[in-house]
């Protein structure tokens, strides 16, 4: 009977093998098209020279259309100084592999788009067409939204940007306006000594009610503050570090403080549909002649009933005595500041996605910029955009996995 012992031969030798882990690949080079914006008072540009600089001294190519940074007062020599190439030609600049724009994907974009594309730009929801989504789908693109894109601290570091923006702006425009010059009650927002202090009445308590808060404090005014969340007005006492007049928004206490003030700023705000209606008409009518209402929410179809959309060009319009400011992306009006803003939050991130080996292999390790995500590939991944369209949704999450 054979002997069931083991027999070892000395002349192997047995060891454990290595582990083998995700290796990060190699620095992609990116190729970055940067178009000139044709959408209703676009004035912003994505990337501004002193970032276009950093990216080409890190070996990318960013080809720039001419007259691209116009709006934020960015010549095309400034551009070219910084090392990017001037395209003179639409068609080109929508040749590179990763768009960047500074407004959403319009009409006009759709015919220069390429198969395989990544494009980085807003979506502006409220706007979106069903056919826009779809032939987008049907060139496989892949598309990063500005507002849904997450920094590392889970907040939405571009729309914080250009609620800041606005919500500094708003206190700036309603001083103009208030003035003489254009016929307003020729009141000094804000009070100097025996004078009591201008009243504002601010409504929405996020961000630009925020930074309209800060503003109009700093400048002497006297600020009501209302929203439906109490948590938001507590966060907002708490980063003021002030007290602050708060109240949830109940419309006999609303319209009382209307009555009296002498701006009113709508900043409201709706994660997917249109902004809710806080003030009637007949609130309005009982506003003082010459007082200014500003309506921040008017991207998203305005919390006055009676408000109605303006333009850069032509900002205001008077209704019953009042002067009311409807000017849809306020940031555009101060467009290098905003430009700055979107710029810096989007040069370390395409650093970052090179590093990583380019933006497919970044989305492997990042689940922020996951968040940003609408379209994969053809694949629509927002679940709003999905439900809003009656198109397929897929989940991004498994499209990356069953990649690898």
């Amino acid at each position: 009977m054979a002997s069931s012992k083991t027999r070892v031969n000395p002349s192997f030798s047995y060891e454990t093998l290595e582990e083998t882990l995700d290796i990060k690949p190699q620095g992609a080079k990116l190729y970055i098209g940067i178009p000139k914006e044709t959408a209703f008072q676009e004035n912003r540009v994505a990337l501004i020279p002193e970032a276009v600089a950093v990216l080409v001294n890190n070996g990318h190519e960013v080809l720039v259309e001419t007259k691209a940074g116009e709006g934020s007062k960015y010549d095309d020599s400034d551009f070219s100084e910084a090392g990017a190439k001037i395209a003179h030609n639409k068609e080109e600049v929508y040749k590179a592999p990763i768009l960047i724009k500074s407004a959403p994907v319009v009409e006009e974009d759709l015919p220069y788009l390429q198969l395989n594309q990544t494009i980085i730009s807003p979506i502006h929801i409220p706007i979106l067409k069903k056919e826009f989504i779809e032939k987008m789908m049907a060139k496989r693109i892949t598309a990063l939204g500005f507002e849904n894109l997450k920094d590392d601290s889970g907040t939405f570091p571009i729309v914080r940007s250009m609620s800041e923006i606005a919500g500094s702006a708003v206190m700036l425009v309603a001083g103009q306006y208030l003035g003489s010059a254009n016929s307003g009650k020729g009141v000094l927002l804000g009070g100097i000594s025996g004078i009591p202090p201008t009243k504002v009445v601010i409504i929405g308590a996020g961000v630009v009610g925020e930074f309209a808060t800060r503003t109009a404090l700093a400048m002497g005014a006297s600020v009501k503050v209302f929203d439906n969340n109490v948590y938001r007005l507590k966060r907002l006492q708490n980063n003021l570090g002030v007290r602050v007049w708060t109240s949830v928004i109940e419309p006999k206490i609303l319209g009382k403080q209307l009555k009296t003030c002498e701006v009113a700023v709508g900043a409201l705000n709706n994660e997917s549909g249109r902004s809710p209606i806080v003030v009637t008409e007949d609130m309005v009518m009982a506003m003082r002649a010459g007082s200014v209402i500003i309506d921040v929410s008017i991207d998203r179809g305005g919390c006055f009933e009676t408000s109605e959309i303006t333009t850069h060009q032509h900002p205001t319009f008077e209704k019953h005595g009042v002067i009311h400011y409807c000017v849809p992306n306020i940031p555009s009006g101060f467009a290098r500041t905003a430009s700055h803003a979107i710029s810096n939050v989007l040069m370390p991130l395409l650093l970052d996605a090179s590093d990583e080996g380019g933006l497919d292999a970044m989305l492997w390790h990042n689940f922020n910029m996951r968040h940003g995500i609408y379209l994969y590939k053809g694949h629509l991944t927002n679940i709003y955009i999905s439900q809003r369209f009656d198109l397929k949704y897929t989940d991004i999450n498994l499209l990356i996995a069953s990649r690898r």
